[in-house]
């Protein structure tokens, strides 16, 4: 499945969950934005919050941006559900 995540770098702590627009994940991760920290950063996080290893996680597009769009095994949709639904 793919799932469109923001991504939020520099934050006080990592963070996954809450909703950006209608179907996008928020992504927090205290790593800034510079040589692909943050993007690394912000793909293991989202393999712990849905529990499906770092590798499982698949950048499509947006490497040098905010928003970006990602592949998960079709087993994480409804942690992915979970977590859009989160505050």
């Amino acid at each position: 499945m793919r799932v469109q995540i923001r991504v939020k770098p520099g934050a006080s702590r990592t963070r996954v969950g809450g909703r950006y627009g209608d179907d996008t994940l928020v992504v927090a991760v205290q790593q800034p934005a510079v040589d692909g920290r943050a993007t690394a950063a912000a793909l293991a996080a989202v393999a712990k919050a849905v529990g499906v290893p770092t590798r499982a996680v698949v950048l499509i597009r947006g490497a040098t941006h905010r928003t970006k769009l990602i592949e998960l095994p079709d087993s994480a949709a409804g942690a992915v559900a979970a977590l859009l639904h989160q505050a």
